[in-house]
């Protein structure tokens, strides 16, 4: 057991043994790493195929967004033109039935005015004509036969 080509023979033996041990372990882990890396190849293929017109759609989604937003944007504005418009328009309506008002009320007073003058006068000419007839009828008692 002294004999140092016995060691060296063991060792190479041992040496050979181990590697053998870690080349068949390495197999099955080399044909997963293939499989990964052909799962992996196939990823980026395909992302590599479909990402960019993705990518190209989502900016445009965000450029018609933009638009929407604008558009949006302005037809805010434009409600808000159109609310002080009609507010304006409230207002004139406003001061307009004021006007409308005040003259009904000048019409009526002139209407009742001329009614009273014309009423008035008329009573006048009742009495006028009454006093005249008075003036023409004999006197009571009087008679003609």
């Amino acid at each position: 057991m002294t004999d140092p080509v016995f060691w060296l023979g063991l060792s190479v033996g041992l040496v050979a043994a181990g590697l053998l041990g870690i080349f068949v372990a390495l197999i099955p882990a080399a044909r997963e790493l293939g499989d990964a890396a052909r799962s992996v190849k196939k990823f980026f293929d395909t992302l590599q195929r479909d990402l960019p017109p993705t990518l190209e759609a989502l900016r445009l989604t965000g450029l018609e967004v933009s638009e929407i937003a604008d558009s949006l944007d302005d037809g805010v504005k434009s409600a808000g033109r159109i609310v002080k418009r009609v507010d304006g328009g409230i207002e004139v309506t406003r001061s307009q039935v004021q006007n409308v008002s005040t003259t009904t009320r000048s019409v009526a007073a002139g209407i009742r005015a001329g009614w009273k003058a014309f009423t008035e006068e008329e009573a006048k000419r009742g009495r006028l004509a009454r006093s005249k007839e008075s003036d023409r009828l004999p006197p009571e008692g009087y008679s003609d036969r």
